[in-house]
């Protein structure tokens, strides 16, 4: 009698105890998983890694605003794989109501001109590119940032390398005609950067962060340099464009223009700085 009473009370403590665990699952607050990142520019961006790259030209090389050559540390960073398109410049625009940059291939607004969705962007001032970077959550490159992803870090000449520029690895050195000058974006691999960056040289100017200054190299920062303070209306511009001789689209030739200037040669590409950084020196 007593073996049967201890059995049914442990049966019964268990029935408590499984409606007592059963209660608490049913009443656990549901945690939601944190959202993920939806881009609203959903190109391919690159990882160039931290450390030191050898900057500019040295002495006897390059231009005078080239030098000196010298050792600069940048931190992680990303940067778009190619340069920002007219399909992705006019879906900004749809989604923000900015102006629309002038059509260079004719009559009408850009919208309107089929064939040229993958050609970059162009007609685009330095403050078109800096709203462009802001709605897509990332900024344009610095001078220091562009270079780097362009040359690497054994101070090649070219994204590519040191050999000469060939029509097969940039376009450039040209004249204008229409829809037929600017290259697809991405469509010349064997001008890639060390990184896998590409249409570094040629094709369209890319705007970047920094103000302009001749002088700049001879007292810039080596960690993470911003560009110089306020300078006049001149923002730097680099890489050259499908007209630019070949002097011009190397991995170091510094262009410059005013913020509000626009032309057939003048695009970008954005950047944006990764949270994991490296530690700090």
């Amino acid at each position: 009698m007593t073996q049967g009473l201890k059995r049914r009370r442990t049966r019964w403590r268990t029935i408590v105890a499984m409606m007592a665990l059963a209660s608490a699952v049913a009443i656990a607050p549901v945690v939601a998983a944190p959202p993920v990142a939806k881009e609203v520019d959903p190109v391919l961006m690159v990882t160039i890694p931290s450390g030191e790259f050898l900057m500019g030209n040295p002495e006897g090389t390059g231009r005078a605003d080239e030098r000196p050559q010298r050792s600069v540390y940048l931190d992680e960073f990303a940067i778009d794989q190619v340069e920002v398109t007219n399909a992705r410049f006019l879906a900004f625009v749809a989604a923000t109501g900015h102006r629309s940059p002038p059509n260079p291939y004719g009559t009408g607004p850009l919208l309107s001109v089929k064939g040229i969705e993958q050609l970059p962007v162009v007609q685009t001032t330095w403050y078109d590119a800096k709203a462009y970077c802001s709605w897509a959550k990332k900024r344009l490159p610095t001078e220091a940032e562009w270079e780097k992803a362009a040359r690497g870090t054994d101070g090649r000449h070219f994204p590519w390398g040191n050999e000469p520029a060939t029509s097969k690895r940039a376009n450039f050195d040209r004249e204008w005609e229409e829809e037929h000058t600017l290259h697809p974006v991405g469509s010349l691999p064997d001008g890639d950067s060390p990184y896998g960056v590409k249409d570094l040289s040629g094709n369209v100017r890319e705007w970047v962060q920094d103000w302009y200054d001749a002088e700049y190299y001879q007292h810039a920062q080596n960690r993470n340099p911003q560009g110089p303070e306020k300078k006049g209306v001149v923002r730097s511009i680099r890489g050259g464009s499908w007209h630019s001789p070949i002097s011009d689209i190397t991995t170091t030739a510094r262009g410059r223009g005013g913020f509000a200037l626009q032309t057939h040669g003048t695009g970008f590409r954005c950047a944006r700085g990764l949270e994991s950084q490296a530690p700090q020196k």
